[in-house]
């Protein structure tokens, strides 16, 4: 009786060692929740090959903008999402606790505003007393700001509608609206595809700065996985530089856009990744502070605590 119960604790233990690597490969692979815009940065990465070897899973979630992206990581309902300084700045205001944890420069030429081919507005000045759409809380909604206080006028010069930007495009190519403040992919399509001609372009307007924001509980239990993603991110974007073509034509693919469309706002573009230093930081409390001047927001914004700038290699 004893001689079986020994080969029988002997059988199992030697299961056990046998079983025991499976069960440890059977654990569950981290999951990022990812947010998108359009489709941007997973294309970069696929197209650049930086989603292989990856050790652990990413959900992707696609937003048509940074004010419902801004929704889903208040809401944590995703894990972290590109998103611009101005949209950044209105979470802040409205509390949140989310916060950037890399940043981006870009050419500010295509957010901007845009009117349609054959509109007769001509400049900053000429929207006076017209009916423009954007995004509240957009870039496109700042570049409005800033192009209206370039020549003297504020909001209440004009008839600002808040609109998504297929509503918007929409508006505009049926006469509903006389222009549309957006951003890139969307200003290339329109300009592409014979819908518009840009009115007022962001250069001297837009800091061309947008980040990569998360929440809290992403940035203290995820940060190994960020801190990842991060340098497949920026990796990525200096292999598209260096294979333009064949990034353009897989951005076109992947998003689902026009080649023209995809070549023309990628190569203006002109992204490069890069830690957030203090002239990121000094550049995003000008943007603050002009919202205040604006009376957008309520009161002064310290921008600093919308930051984590443990990512940063200076860090």
């Amino acid at each position: 009786m004893q001689r079986r119960q020994f080969h029988s604790l002997l059988s199992a233990s030697v299961a056990a060692t046998f079983l025991s690597p499976v069960l440890t490969h059977a654990q569950p692979r981290p999951l990022l929740r990812a947010g998108d815009q359009k489709g941007g940065l997973r294309a970069l990465l696929e197209a650049a090959g930086e989603l292989k070897n990856i050790a652990y899973d990413i959900k992707w979630s696609e937003f048509p903008a940074a004010a419902p992206l801004a929704e889903a990581l208040n809401a944590d309902a995703v894990d972290f999402g590109p998103i611009g300084d101005a949209p950044l700045l209105f979470t802040l205001a409205a509390g949140s606790r989310v916060k950037a944890f890399a940043a981006n420069r870009s050419d500010a030429y295509g957010t901007a505003i845009l009117v349609a081919p054959n509109s007769p507005l001509k400049g900053a000045a000429s929207l006076k007393g017209k009916i423009v759409a954007t995004n509240r809380g957009s870039i496109g909604h700042f570049v409005t700001l800033k192009a209206l206080a370039s020549v003297g006028l504020k909001q209440d010069d004009i008839d600002l509608r808040f609109l998504p930007p297929p509503d918007a495009k929409l508006a505009l190519t049926q006469g509903s609206v006389d222009a549309w403040a957006t951003w890139e992919p969307y200003t290339a399509l329109a300009e592409t595809g014979g819908h518009a001609k840009v009115l007022v372009n962001g250069r001297g307007l837009w800091s061309g700065l947008s980040f990569l924001a998360a929440t809290e509980s992403a940035l203290r239990d995820k940060r190994g996985i960020l801190q990842d993603f991060k340098l497949r991110v920026a990796r990525a974007q200096v292999w598209s530089y260096q294979h333009p073509a064949e990034f353009g034509a897989a951005l076109a693919r992947i998003i689902g856009i026009p080649a023209e469309a995809a070549r023309l706002q990628f190569e203006r573009r002109a992204t490069r990744w890069q830690d957030i230093d203090s002239q990121v930081v000094a550049d995003q409390q000008r943007t603050a502070d002009f919202y205040l001047d604006a009376g957008l927001v309520k009161q002064r914004l310290d921008v600093r605590g919308t930051f984590d700038t443990r990512f940063s290699v200076a860090a």
